[in-house]
């Protein structure tokens, strides 16, 4: 009798089965804009400000969820916090994982950054050392060399201000380099920052869906590199180089270092000390070397009150420290506004859903590419009043001295959802504030262009990096130029 009613338990769970199955195969997709036969949306895929596009469709088809078909590829845009927190941070179990990227990690050999592997090993093993230099508190060990980048920087501006995104590339390479590998910048034109700008350049542009046909039709990376249509394999091939440069350089040149006893403090040289003898030290190594090469990537009002609260913090002449930022509200809130208002990855890393799931009474399919649109969640206007103009007050209370927790941090959408959010967000955030707070305290800074509707142009990719561009930079005062050029300062 048990087991008669054991197997009419079995055969009652499957009849639910197949029919809530069944029914939700019958959910109808998120809504989309029309697409052709066959291809789907695959020539319609925005190629250029693909957040503002996203933002626009789902807009005019009252959505937070938008659906394309690319020639059979199901892409879903998340375009609230809500959205994504739904799906991306309660259902992190199936949206954490990475969808194929054929172009940029089969052919052009990024399959070490563990940003875009699947969540399981060696994913783990390289987060965990990631954990390891730069949590919280562990990130507080790289202050000084963030401090010393920024203060690099403000001497180059004062000796010569006419390369603003060349002197942004070397504080960025500098800082990184010296945290990952303990290895020194000396200039804008140092090998480190052209092997990573050759290397990483080419993602930003071969991560935005559509770009390459391989992303759809997975098989054309078969195709011999001499047959007409076949540009991208010989695109690859090149590229393929530059990113095992990427990888490779620094890391032999750090290692070097470390064993002739010259290194800095770094996350290179910590994590080869944990390296465990008993254990296949070439494999450990391998992946300290892999998780290396992954890190390893004007409004006068404002300027006005930002100003007017460094005089009164700081001595005169002299620029911050990370001591002084309790102290300095409005320029904490001026970095906030900046990140909220020109989000530096607006669509972040697309995630993959990793099993048939429904929401708001759609299908999302297994296997879709899901992206968070950030860009639109920070140009909320139900979050953010008047979200295209530059407030960094709506971040804090109507006296100033304290922050507005009514408010959202734009942090919520700036470093990714759930367990795929960016490791390095901690020194990250740092670093801006420090630079961010060194270059208000030293500088005045005018248009360079005073006419007014000025646009802004910035690099096509998924990164959102500013064209080269020009603005009159000047020492605010005598004192804080001679405080700039003295040698104590960088010490």
């Amino acid at each position: 009798m048990f087991i008669l009613d054991l197997l009419a338990g079995v055969a009652a769970i499957y009849t639910l089965y197949l029919f809530f199955t069944r029914h939700r195969s019958r959910l109808p997709l998120p809504p989309g804009p029309k697409g052709l036969p066959l291809v789907g949306n695959l020539f319609c895929l925005p190629r250029s400000l693909e957040w503002e596009v996203y933002d626009r469709w789902s807009k005019e088809l009252n959505t937070d969820v938008l659906h394309l078909d690319a020639a059979g590829t199901h892409i879903v845009v998340l375009g609230s916090y809500r959205a994504a927190m739904d799906l991306l941070e309660r259902r992190s179990s199936i949206y954490s994982g990475r969808p194929r990227l054929p172009m940029v990690v089969e052919l052009m050999g990024w399959d070490f950054n563990f940003g875009f592997m699947d969540y399981a090993s060696p994913r783990r093993t390289h987060r965990r050392l990631m954990h390891d230099s730069f949590h919280p508190t562990a990130a507080k060990q790289f202050r000084p060399q963030e401090l010393k980048s920024a203060r690099n920087l403000v001497r180059r501006l004062l000796d010569d201000p006419s390369d603003i995104m060349g002197e942004f590339r070397q504080l960025s390479g500098e800082a990184i380099l010296s945290s990952t590998y303990g290895l020194e910048v000396t200039s804008k034109d140092d090998k480190y920052i052209a092997i990573a700008k050759e290397g990483i350049d080419p993602v930003a542009l071969a991560l935005i869906p559509g770009t390459f046909l391989v992303d759809v039709i997975p098989a054309l990376k078969y195709v011999p590199e001499w047959m007409p249509g076949a540009s991208f394999k010989r695109k690859a091939k090149r590229w393929r180089q530059s990113a095992l440069n990427v990888r490779d350089i620094p890391f032999e040149d750090a290692k070097r270092e470390i064993v002739q006893g010259c290194s800095r403090p770094s996350f290179c040289a910590a994590s080869l000390a944990r390296v465990d003898p008993n254990m296949d030290i070439e494999q450990q190594e391998d992946d300290i070397k892999s998780t290396a090469g992954t890190l390893y990537a004007e409004h006068p009002a404002v300027l006005k009150k930002a100003h007017e609260e460094i005089d009164r913090v700081l001595k005169p002449g002299h620029l911050p420290d990370f001591d002084d930022e309790p102290s300095l509200p409005y320029v904490t809130a001026v970095v906030k506004e900046s990140m909220r208002w020109s989000v530096t990855a607006p669509l972040a890393l697309p995630h993959t859903c990793l099993a048939e799931d429904e929401y708001k009474g759609y299908r999302i399919p297994k296997g879709s590419i899901v992206l968070a649109n950030a860009w639109a969640m920070l140009h909320d206007e139900k979050v953010y009043s008047d979200p295209f103009s530059f407030k960094p007050e709506r971040f804090l209370t109507e006296d100033g001295c304290s922050f507005n927790k009514e408010v959202k941090d734009p942090s919520h959408a700036t470093w990714g959802f759930g367990r795929r959010v960016c490791p390095g967000r901690y020194m990250a955030a740092s670093s801006l504030w420090i630079t961010v707070a060194s270059l208000i305290a030293a500088f005045d800074f005018s248009k360079a262009d005073q006419s007014e509707g000025s646009t802004y142009e910035y690099e096509p990719g998924i990164l959102r990096i500013p064209h080269t561009f020009t603005c009159y930079i000047r020492p605010r005062s005598p004192a804080v130029e001679q405080f700039i050029r003295s040698t104590e300062l960088y010490s």
